[in-house]
């Protein structure tokens, strides 16, 4: 159980930023014994593919906190965020399936399938927010709200990794600030005159 939190707080971090619970996940598998990846993940430990996911965190990074630049990086990011949500699922499921855990052994299909659901869920609430974000700040909210957006990545991955029951905590807050950026969205939308 505590696996599939931990998979659920990865994926949900891959739908903000793809590459930090990578990043994340194959540092601390390379490096220490808190978390352990099966042989078929094995390649997320390697040099090279750390050093090109910290590249593309990089360019991410920089990419992000631009107006307009943004938004076209999260048009491309549709496909990377969810793949990363499914990889980082499926990699602690199995990793779960090393240590006796019976949930998923029989439908190995399903972690990639919750990882890139939920990965996709968190990165279109996050893509929708962001055109409002800079046409009401004029473009100056969106460095701030990628830092927060960043930080908040690498802090529910590392949540999700240590104290992975923290994990329903997190997913609830952010539920929460989904449903009411929703509603003021809305709101926004309802107000505007429409032009006929």
């Amino acid at each position: 159980m505590l696996a599939a939190l931990t998979g659920l707080g990865l994926s949900t971090a891959a739908g903000l930023n793809a590459y930090i619970p990578l990043l994340v996940v194959g540092l601390l598998a390379n490096f220490t014994d808190h978390v352990r990846l099966p042989q078929e993940f094995s390649w997320l430990t390697n040099g090279w593919v750390l050093g090109i996911i910290g590249v593309l965190l990089l360019a991410e990074f920089v990419l992000d906190k631009v107006p307009v630049v943004d938004s076209v990086n999260d048009m491309i990011q549709t496909v990377v965020r969810p793949a990363s949500g499914g990889v980082v699922f499926s990699a602690t499921e199995a990793a779960a399936r090393l240590d006796g855990s019976t949930w998923m052994s029989h439908n190995p299909w399903l972690s990639w399938v919750l990882g890139i659901g939920i990965a996709l869920a968190v990165h279109t609430m996050k893509a929708a927010t962001r055109p409002v974000v800079n046409a009401t700040t004029a473009g100056v909210g969106a460095p701030v709200v990628s830092t927060v957006e960043d930080a908040g990545s690498l802090g529910i991955s590392l949540v999700a990794i240590f104290l992975p029951v923290l994990v329903v905590v997190v997913v609830a807050v952010l539920a929460v600030l989904a449903w009411l950026a929703t509603r003021r969205i809305r709101r926004r939308r309802a107000a505007q005159p429409s032009l006929r």
